[in-house]
């Protein structure tokens, strides 16, 4: 998990959320209301229809058994109802199949729209939550793990459609229930509904503490189960390192530390459920055995102590019963703060993501780059990284004011230099030079801290994000695959290729031998992150692509650092091809690679220490002829070691 000071800007976002649920409903369940609407009313109706017999089955056993008082219903006028014993017992019976009917159908109405309400929510928080994610400023995916991402689309999302669903359901029934019993019972004989209902404040009363309580214990488990996530999905992304290295043992450890501390947070909280479950149940069983015997002393000898008014055997029978129905929706509150706890928490995360500012996208006065010629140019830039995912408010947010920072790291200091359309201009020097961030400015993965980059004479910050993106084609030294076939990968980013076009790709990179060789040629998948592949092919893979772009600019940063020298040799070519009448900036190991570039730029601690072509720089006996002369000293030993001076296609020429 992400250091405090790595995830401080994350969860001060978080922490600022003001009233998440009620954000929940106003921004995602307003829109979709009358599923809402409809699934509460179904619900009301159901557990209202519900509590339909225990009464009847009273007013019956007091008009049509006993003959002791008049067939009465409330909220019925006496003028409805029946007069004979006969006419009184149908209507019972009619009544209570009637109601059980009612409340199967409203069941299945709520189950309906109720559903379909918290899983249009559901979804609509997920996939917002992932656009937003797209938008998102490179440097919240350098400081945020993987793990704690995927578990704001997936466990947090899940969370808030349990609350929606199941939480509501029992929200609604907690309040019908207690209500519309309340109300029989006060209906029946208000004295003794008074003793049966005292148990409610103090359940009330109980409930409060509970919530109190859990709340800072429901938090702490949020936070391990991310922790959790994030170290299950290190382990298996690393897999391959774990087993050349023969650490599983020690992953195991690992996991098994993380989980362990899941474990203990959750059963921290489990212990206030286990404690407050059963004090409900004790509260309302109390509630029971009090009504039962009171009101059976009352219905046997009258009134006791204080009470006054008479009590009939069905008003006992209905007592006896609906004090027993409110036992199970009273208990189950502990399932409703649970819920609503983990929702909160949900809720607050989602939120907080939503509220993190996007700094690097289109500016109101942003313009279409149009035709572009390729002219590239860095302007005295300055960069580093730092804290750039800070509070809006926050006097020093991740700008160049994050020099007073101790987490900026600054890289680039003072760079400029010029590639006029069609050149190409290459940049050396050691790993950790800043090399890779200098080109990562051209397409606005970061933004600059000082001076500006330039295409075509436009700053790139004054342009839209897809119009500079379309222009420059990127391969990484780091490549990536998605899951999914060899050509839906070669075509990603121009989707509607023809067949011809990515096959033409494929040939230009060298790649077009291997991909038939597969058991489905272009049809086969790769896995994820193309596992399936070696680390060469899908190097080439990631160069057809981008020829299959054909953008004005080009930008490759070791392309070609994961294939043998032979399979090297082949690409090259390709990429000259590619490379031909268009702008290229090209970050080499392989100083032979790029000795042919019309400038290379030698860069040091963030700075450009030596400029020219591979010629000038020779006879300058400087850092790059000292690059040069290590790398050919490395060229020969490996020739030494071949027959004839002849390197074998697995062998390393890193001049």
């Amino acid at each position: 998990m992400s250091s405090s000071d790595e995830s401080s800007a994350f969860d001060a976002y978080r922490e600022r959320v003001d009233r998440p649920i009620y954000r929940l409903f106003v921004e995602y369940g307003l829109p979709r209301k009358r599923w809402f609407v409809a699934g509460m009313t179904a619900n009301v109706l159901a557990r209202g229809a519900s509590l339909l017999p225990p009464l009847v089955l009273g007013v019956a056993i007091d008009a049509v058994f006993s003959g002791d008082n008049p067939y009465d219903l409330p909220l019925v006028p006496a003028s409805w109802l029946p007069t004979t014993d006969a006419a009184e017992f149908r209507l019972s019976v009619a009544l209570i199949v009637g109601s059980f009917l009612a409340t199967a159908l409203f069941t299945w109405v709520y189950g309906v729209t109720a559903n379909n309400f918290a899983h249009r929510v559901m979804h609509a928080v997920r996939t917002d939550c992932f656009a937003k994610m797209q938008r998102l400023d490179m440097p919240f995916f350098d400081d945020k793990q993987t793990g704690e991402v995927m578990a704001i689309l997936n466990n947090d999302a899940t969370n808030l459609e349990r609350f929606l669903d199941d939480a509501l359901h029992d929200s609604a029934r907690l309040l019908v229930m207690v209500g519309g019993i309340a109300a029989i019972l006060f209906w029946e004989n208000a004295q003794l509904a008074a003793l049966t209902l005292v148990a409610v404040p103090l359940m009330a009363v109980f409930t409060r503490w509970f919530m109190r309580a859990a709340e800072p214990r429901y938090a702490a488990q949020r936070e391990s189960v991310g922790a959790l996530n994030t170290r299950l999905e290190n382990s298996l992304s690393g897999i391959g390192l774990v087993k050349t290295s023969g650490t599983e043992e020690y992953e195991t450890d690992r996991v098994a530390d993380a989980s362990y501390d899941y474990f203990q947070k959750t059963l921290a909280m489990l212990r206030l459920s286990y404690v407050y479950r059963p004090g409900m149940e004790l509260l309302a069983g109390l509630s029971f055995a009090v009504t039962f015997a009171v009101g059976g002393w009352w219905l046997v000898n009258g009134p006791p102590w204080f009470f006054t008014t008479p009590l009939s055997p069905g008003a006992f029978v209905t007592f006896l019963f609906l004090s027993q129905r409110f036992v199970t929706p009273l208990a189950e509150v502990s399932n409703i703060v649970d819920q609503y706890e983990n929702a909160k928490a949900s809720s607050e995360r989602v939120f907080g993501l939503m509220s993190i500012p996007v700094t690097i996208e289109d500016g109101p006065d942003a313009v279409d780059l149009g035709t572009v010629e390729g002219r590239v140019e860095y302007d005295d830039v300055g960069f580093g990284y730092g804290d750039h995912v800070a509070l809006a408010d926050s006097p020093a947010g991740g700008g160049a004011d994050d020099e007073d920072d101790d987490r900026y790291e600054r890289v680039l200091d003072g760079v400029s230099f010029v590639a006029e359309p069609g050149e190409t201009v290459a940049l050396v020097g050691p790993t950790g030079a800043g090399k890779s961030t200098l080109l990562k400015l051209l397409l606005r993965l970061y933004d600059v801290d000082e001076g500006a980059v330039r295409v075509d004479g436009h700053d790139v910050r004054d342009v839209t994000l897809s119009s500079l993106r379309e222009s420059v084609g990127y391969v990484s030294q780091d490549t990536f695959l998605f899951d999914g076939t060899v050509a839906e990968n070669l075509r990603y980013g121009e989707f509607d290729a023809t067949e011809e076009a990515v096959v033409a790709a494929a040939e230009a990179a060298e790649a077009r031998e291997f991909i038939e060789a597969l058991p489905d040629g272009y049809d086969t998948r790769v896995g994820e992150r193309g596992v399936k592949l070696s680390g060469g092919q899908r190097q080439r893979l990631s160069i057809a692509r981008a020829m299959l772009q054909d953008p004005e600019v080009l930008v490759l940063d070791e392309a070609t650092s994961d294939v043998d020298t032979g399979t090297e040799r082949r690409i090259q070519e390709s990429l000259d091809r590619l490379t031909e009448n268009r702008t290229t900036l090209v970050i080499a190991h392989r100083l032979s690679t790029v000795r042919e570039a019309d400038e290379i730029l030698v860069v040091e601690d963030g700075r450009i220490v030596e400029r020219g072509t591979h010629e000038a720089l020779l006879a300058r006996e400087g850092r790059y002829a000292d690059l040069w002369n290590v790398q050919a000293g490395t060229l020969d030993a490996a020739r030494s070691r071949t027959d004839g001076g002849r390197l074998d296609d697995g062998a390393t020429d890193d001049v």
